[in-house]
């Protein structure tokens, strides 16, 4: 029979590589989101399940014959109340496991972030550690932290659960890291932060995808269930190198100014601090927690996420970059 997964969160970024990485496979697919999926989604057979994360009703009734579960819904927001946080990323994933351990699900991959182990300082072919949301940075890490733990810690024989966490992703149709730089690109607006020199590893969208699908495959394995895994290109390169590149893949110029780390950072907690107590939308220009990224070496150590998932990165970095030019229309 035709193994049959659910895909929560099925039209952001990464859940919508995990639908074309999974029926490239010949699995059926069950696409769990708010707001209709993409026509092009849509068109390769995917069967949407419209609900809310946090409503259980919508959640039992899309888990209903299936095999496995990749959870990438999140609430994914720089800024905004821990309530908003709490509820979409720890209580939906509460629910979420709650349904399918009650359906019979053998396998669930948990899509989760670097995020939830940094602590500020600098990560030089570090490994996955633990999540700690006393020590992660900000409502949005600290509820991914809280949500792997539950997660990984419901791990057990016949209902095997790891955390993927692929680092930042980017990419065609990325409207999170993607479109955030090249807006700010376009505007005069993109900066760097410290030297800029700061080595990053990312991961192009498409490797994301099918790492999760790997996941999906091993999941039970040892080693894999019960654990955390990082996925990335496995290609860093200095943090002025990627946003100008990712810049110029969309015709716009690169960082033109740079900020001093300690200024960005004290600026970044002075408009979090605005933000929050005036309710304003969107984001603010910088955060104490983009600062760090931005100013800090973050790559990780792939042998042993490649390994234990049998997977390698099909499209490198230069290749994706190719890839976004052409789509943007700048230079690759």
């Amino acid at each position: 029979m035709t193994e049959r997964v659910l895909v929560t969160g099925g039209s952001g970024v990464v859940g919508s590589a995990t639908i074309r990485a999974l029926r490239a496979t010949g699995r059926e697919v069950v696409s769990l989101q708010r707001s209709p999926l993409p026509v092009p989604l849509a068109a390769l057979g995917v069967v949407e399940a419209r609900g809310d994360i946090t409503n259980a009703a919508a959640v039992a009734q899309a888990m209903q014959g299936i095999d496995a579960v990749v959870h990438a819904a999140a609430k994914v927001e720089i800024t905004g109340p821990w309530s908003d946080f709490a509820a979409v990323n720890v209580g939906g994933t509460r629910t979420l496991l709650d349904a399918a351990e009650g359906a019979g699900v053998s396998r669930v991959v948990f899509v989760s972030s670097p995020s939830v182990a940094h602590v500020g300082e600098s990560l030089v072919g570090a490994v996955a550690k633990p999540a700690d949301s006393h020590m992660a940075r900000g409502n949005y890490s600290r509820s991914k932290a809280m949500a792997e733990v539950d997660a990984l810690g419901r791990d057990r024989p016949g209902f095997a659960v790891t955390a993927i966490r692929p680092h930042l992703v980017w990419g065609v149709g990325d409207t999170q890291l993607t479109a955030r730089i090249v807006e700010r690109a376009r505007a005069g607006r993109l900066v760097t932060i410290g030297s800029g020199a700061a080595l990053i590893d990312t991961t192009y969208v498409d490797n994301a995808g099918e790492a999760i699908v790997c996941a999906v495959e091993r999941a039970a394995d040892d080693g894999v269930h019960g654990h955390p895994l990082v996925v990335s290109n496995g290609e860093p390169r200095t943090v002025t190198e990627m946003l100008t590149r990712i810049a110029e893949a969309a015709g716009a110029p690169g960082p033109r100014l740079s900020v001093p780390f300690a200024v960005a950072r004290a600026g970044g907690r002075v408009l979090e601090e605005f933000w929050e107590r005036s309710g304003r939308s969107g984001e603010p220009p910088v955060t104490a927690f983009l600062a760090e990224q931005l100013a800090t070496a973050h790559w990780f150590d792939q042998r042993q996420t490649r390994l234990l998932l049998g997977w390698h990165p099909r499209v490198s970095l230069d290749e994706g970059l190719d890839r976004l030019a052409v789509a943007l229309g700048g230079s690759g």
